[in-house]
């Protein structure tokens, strides 16, 4: 896609932040550039990122993709939301991101889907538990590089045990805000289950964005 052309893309977004620190699943502890889109119709009740109220009040800036390119720092860029998939750009967002040299993960509910290009890793944090208006979509768990699955009250993995494939890392988040009885929760799954592994919001205990 030539520049002109990316000049042109615009798409959605709440923020960016670069130079930051992956709190999350297989690749905590990566330096990373965050793109986090607007907009997310799930409203998970304990959302982190502002969309519990479908995040109708939440800043947000239109931006063309050249614009997004030129804030890059880091090796890898995470795209985040919201939810990445309702946006029909982001195959192209994520392609122009990968021509730079760049890796690209998306994180997303899996309750869109659109092709994305082969190299970007795809994290999977189902929420139909939470919402059963918005499943899985069946080439979301085909295609997802790990799941994520926040831990509110243990029964989560029971929930999604029959879609996880064999191979694809399954992470184990406590909800953050109730911490205290969440992490004990997901610990005592992990006895339980050892194929899984513990995600414990890194960025959130090292207090960066």
């Amino acid at each position: 896609m030539i520049t002109s052309s990316l000049d042109r893309l615009t798409i959605s977004v709440q923020e960016t932040f670069q130079s930051t620190v992956q709190g999350e699943g297989l690749l905590a502890g990566s330096l990373v550039d965050f793109i986090r889109l607007y907009g997310c119709p799930v409203r998970c009740p304990w959302c982190d990122t502002g969309y519990a109220d479908g995040g109708t009040t939440l800043p947000h800036r239109t931006v063309s993709v050249t614009a997004l390119l030129a804030e890059l720092r880091s090796p890898r860029v995470v795209i985040s939301g919201g939810e990445p998939f309702i946006h029909p750009q982001l195959g192209a967002l994520c392609a122009a991101i990968l021509a730079t040299g760049r890796q690209v993960s998306i994180e997303t509910s899996g309750s869109f889907w659109q092709p994305v290009p082969e190299p970007v890793w795809v994290t999977l944090s189902p929420k139909e538990h939470v919402n059963p208006r918005f499943p899985v979509r069946p080439e979301c768990w085909a295609r997802a590089n790990e799941v994520k699955i926040v831990i509110s009250d243990g029964s989560e993995p029971a929930f999604y045990r029959a879609h996880l494939r064999p191979g694809v890392t399954v992470s184990l988040q406590p909800e953050w805000e109730e911490r205290h009885r969440t992490l004990p929760l997901a610990l005592e799954l992990l006895r339980n289950h050892p194929e899984y592994r513990l995600s414990v919001q890194l960025h959130k205990y090292i207090e960066v964005p």
